[in-house]
C-alpha cells in the first residue's frame, strides 16, 4: 500500500498559516509516500515551503514547476517507491493557468503534457512498472491529459473537483475525484499482471466520519495544535481590541502630537533634508552632557513635552526625542487645517527656545538655513555658535 496527498492544502489566509506546517507534520506521522503540489502551495513563497520540506523529510512533488534562473525543475519532479518488489512512480503537475504567489516572478510553470510525458519515460527507465499522477490541473484537464499521454496507471485528480463516490476508468487509467474539504479516504486498487505491469484498477470514497478511529499519535498531535493556535488566537484578539481601543481613544481625543515617522511617510525629502540638521540630534546634545532628565532643558530637545501624544505622555512607543517636524509645523493632528492654509516659519517659532539665555547669539536670518527645507544643511558652512547649558 501506498498513501498520498495530492495538495492544495496550505490556507488561504494568514491568519491561518500555522496549519501548512501542522498538515505537513501530520502527514509525516502518517508515514505519507507522496504529496502533490498546487498553488495554495507556494502562496506564503518558495523558501517557506523548501523549509517545511526540509524540516519534515516529506516528499513533495511536481514535474512542470520551474526556476527561471536555472531552467530546473524547482522541487522534486517525482519519487519511486518500492512496494513488496514493485517499483511505483509517483508523480505530480499543476496547471500552468496556477498563479504561484510571491515567487511569480522567479518560477513558471510548462505546459504539462509535454513534461508528463518525459517524465513517465525517465521513471520507466528507472524501473518503475506502475505510474502514479498526482494532478493539481482539475477535473477536465486531468481527464484530457491521460487521454492524451499513455502510461499513467492511476490518476488522483485535485483542483475544483467534485467528489464522485467511485472512480472510473479512463482509457488505461483508473482515476480518483477527492472532492476538496479533505472529507473522503480514497483507496485504488490495482490488478498487477506478468512483469509487475497494471492490468486493471478501480477506486472508491470512504467518508471519514466519527466511526473511523483515531490514530493516537495524531490526535495528540491535533490536540497540541489546536491549543496553541488557540492560545494565538486569543493572544491577536487582544491585541487587536487594545489597538481598536487605542484608535478609538485617539479619534475621539483632542488635537495631538504623532511624530516625525508619521509626517515622513508623504513628506520624504523633507524627512531626509531634516535628518542632516542639528535638530534631529538635539536629544543626544543633552544625553551627552548628562542633562536628560533636566526639567528646564528637555522640553527644547522633545516633541510636545506632556502634552497629548508627547514626550512624556506617548503611549504608542513612537520616538519623541529631538526637534522634530511638529515643534515647528504644529501638531500632526491639525495638518489639514495648516496644509490648508500654509504659514511662514517665522523667528517667534524659534524664540521660543533658542532665548537669549540658552542661545545669545541666535539670530534667525543667519539660522534659519540650517533648518529651511529648501537647503542642505551639511552644505553650509559649520555654525560657530555658544549653546548654553543650564
Amino acid at each position: 500500500m501506498l498513501l498520498v496527498d495530492n495538495g492544495s492544502f496550505f490556507p488561504e489566509d494568514d491568519l491561518h498559516m500555522p496549519a501548512a506546517w501542522f498538515l505537513m507534520d501530520a502527514m509525516k506521522v502518517l508515514h505519507t509516500d507522496a504529496v502533490g503540489v498546487g498553488d495554495r502551495e507556494l502562496r506564503f513563497g518558495l523558501q517557506y515551503l523548501r523549509a517545511q520540506i526540509k524540516r519534515t523529510g516529506l516528499s513533495l512533488v511536481c514535474a512542470n514547476l520551474y526556476e527561471k534562473a536555472t531552467k530546473k525543475p524547482a522541487l522534486q519532479p517525482y519519487v519511486i517507491k518500492d512496494v513488496n518488489g514493485i517499483k511505483v512512480g509517483i508523480f505530480g503537475l499543476m496547471s500552468d493557468k496556477a498563479d504561484v504567489g510571491p515567487a511569480r516572478d522567479s518560477l513558471y510553470v510548462v505546459e504539462p503534457s509535454n513534461v508528463s510525458i518525459a517524465t513517465i519515460r525517465e521513471m520507466r527507465k528507472k524501473g518503475a512498472t506502475v505510474i502514479v499522477l498526482l494532478s493539481q490541473l482539475g477535473k477536465i484537464e486531468s481527464e484530457d491529459l491521460v487521454t492524451a499521454v499513455d502510461g499513467v496507471d492511476a490518476l488522483i485528480v485535485g483542483r475544483n473537483v467534485p467528489m464522485i463516490q467511485t472512480g472510473r476508468m479512463i482509457k488505461n487509467t483508473v482515476a480518483c475525484y477527492g472532492g476538496e474539504q479533505g472529507q473522503y479516504l480514497g483507496r485504488t486498487i490495482l490488478t498487477m499482471g506478468p512483469r509487475n505491469k497494471v492490468v486493471n484498477g478501480s477506486n472508491e470514497m470512504f467518508i471519514l466520519g466519527p466511526e473511523t478511529g483515531e490514530k493516537k499519535e495524531v490526535a495528540d498531535l491535533v490536540r497540541e495544535f489546536e491549543d496553541g493556535f488557540n492560545a494565538m488566537l486569543a493572544r491577536k484578539e487582544k491585541e487587536t481590541a487594545a489597538a481598536t481601543a487605542l484608535s478609538d481613544s485617539t479619534k475621539n481625543a483632542p488635537d495631538h502630537f504623532l511624530g516625525a515617522e508619521t509626517c515622513i511617510r508623504c513628506h520624504a525629502s523633507e524627512g531626509e533634508q531634516w535628518k542632516k540638521t542639528a535638530h534631529a540630534r538635539a536629544w543626544a546634545t543633552l544625553v551627552d552632557r548628562k542633562k536628560d532628565s533636566t526639567p528646564d532643558c528637555v522640553p527644547c530637545h522633545v516633541v510636545g513635552y506632556k502634552q497629548p501624544g508627547g514626550f512624556g505622555a506617548n503611549t504608542t512607543g513612537v520616538n519623541m526625542t529631538n526637534v522634530q517636524c511638529e515643534n515647528c509645523h504644529g501638531m500632526g493632528t491639525q495638518h489639514e487645517a495648516f496644509a490648508a492654509n500654509p504659514q511662514k516659519l517665522t523667528e517667534g517659532t524659534c524664540i521660543a527656545c533658542h532665548t537669549s539665555s540658552t542661545s545669545p547669539e541666535f539670530d534667525f536670518a543667519k539660522f534659519k538655513p540650517y533648518v529651511d527645507h529648501a537647503h542642505l544643511a551639511s552644505a553650509l558652512p559649520p555654525l560657530n555658535t555658544k549653546k548654553v547649558m543650564k
